[in-house]
């Protein structure tokens, strides 16, 4: 028996975002359910006892709680710009650079009192270093796989936002053209627009 899909989301989180991307440009239909991370809705949970966002219900029941995961199922569904263009394994690369070592870097850098026996002074230099890496890509092209937009950019972009709103006037004057033009871009976009709407927070 088939349900309504359903999304359990939080408006600012950059895995959030991800996951709505993909499910906008898909066309999926699916109820919202935003959260607040400090009151977890029970039902949430109990799809998903990691109690991480996003959280994804597929109509026939299925759980897929892994961002990247939803993105793969949603443009498995529908493909309309044709996002999982090859090269698929270079994209999935640079993804898990981002997902890695530059995320780690990213929350140290703007939130060095969580890790109060960590040093956190060089986690800004260590984020340029994959910022450098992107702006070098984008000198090429105008995406990072060519011309059109593709999963890497909509997959990394939400977390290159969260990190130049950490210094934003500093990061504005940062030598990296071509990356800041890109990000803008993103951020100016009609899909962004939509997938960024306030949502009327959801509970059990």
């Amino acid at each position: 028996m088939s349900q309504n899909a359903i999304l359990y989301s939080f408006r600012r989180c950059p895995y959030a975002m991800r996951a709505r991307l993909g499910l906008k440009i898909s066309g999926l239909k699916y109820e919202h359910r935003e959260i607040v991370l400090r009151n977890k809705p029970k039902s949430m949970l109990e799809y998903s006892p990691k109690g991480t966002v996003p959280v994804f219900i597929t109509d026939s029941g299925n759980i897929i709680d892994e961002s990247l995961d939803i993105m793969f199922y949603a443009l498995g569904e529908n493909d309309p710009e044709h996002w999982l263009a090859p090269p698929i394994d270079a994209m999935k690369s640079l993804i898990s650079q981002n997902d890695g070592d530059f995320k780690k870097n990213l929350d140290r850098y703007k939130y060095p009192t969580r890790y109060p026996k960590e040093d956190c002074s060089g986690a800004k230099e260590n984020g340029l270093r994959f910022i450098s890496l992107l702006n070098e890509k984008l000198s090429i092209n105008k995406y990072l796989f060519g011309e059109k937009r593709s999963l890497a950019d909509m997959a990394i972009f939400p977390f290159i936002r969260q990190f130049s709103k950490v210094e934003a006037d500093d990061f504005q004057k940062l030598p990296y053209p071509h990356l800041q033009n890109w990000l803008n871009g993103h951020l100016n976009s009609e899909i962004f627009k939509e997938i960024m709407k306030k949502h009327t927070l959801w509970e059990d």
